[in-house]
């Protein structure tokens, strides 16, 4: 299990760029949602969500031999990917400073597709819909209320231990599922560039 101690440092959007103009890019897996990673990704990156590297990260270390830079939108996804493929004992693992809001904001380049949300912007279009309208009904019904308080708990945790339900639940909504990402097809890809 990796620590704050022994995490490997991250990468800064500049310096990911410079390795790549040099031609020394590393592997870049984002492991957003398909969904996310169509809106807008970096060129030359693999899609593996998640879940997806967590449910196969035995098959990916055996392409996975050089380095590798983990990116998501912010950084946190990227931080547990890092986290389940350092315990399964892939070493030269680094995240994305900032993630690809970073990324953009430095200007570098991105592939862009359809525009949707992020889970991010979903999360709080939810969240805040149940505590306004729970706030509204518990004018007029006795104990509504709670249920926004309730939310209010759940993104607090959320907060405190660096996860989200929610947004792990609304991940599998078609809308963020895009099309579906075959574990075949990204060690295919992988080996191709070996």
């Amino acid at each position: 299990m990796t620590t704050d101690a022994t995490r490997a440092a991250g990468l800064t959007p500049a310096a990911l760029q410079e390795l790549i103009n040099r031609g020394d890019g590393p592997r870049m897996l984002d492991v957003r949602t398909p969904g996310e990673f169509r809106t807008v990704h970096i060129p030359g990156a693999y899609n593996v969500p998640l879940d997806t590297l967590r449910e196969h990260r035995d098959e990916l270390l055996n392409h996975l031999d050089q380095d590798v830079v983990l990116i998501c939108r912010s950084g946190a996804r990227a931080a547990q990917a890092e986290q389940a493929l350092a315990e399964a004992g892939l070493p030269n693992l680094r995240v994305l400073d900032g993630g690809m809001m970073a990324w953009e904001v430095s200007g570098a380049p991105v592939n862009r597709g359809p525009a949707r949300w992020d889970l991010e912007r979903q999360v709080r279009l939810v969240a805040g819909s149940v505590v306004l309208v729970s706030g509204v009904v518990g004018l007029f019904v006795p104990g509504v209320h709670l249920i926004g308080t309730f939310m209010g708990a759940g993104l607090t945790f959320a907060a405190l231990s660096n996860t989200c339900a929610m947004g792990m639940m609304l991940s599998k909504l078609p809308y963020n599922r895009g099309p579906r990402t075959d574990i075949r097809t990204v060690i295919a890809s992988l080996r191709g560039q070996s």
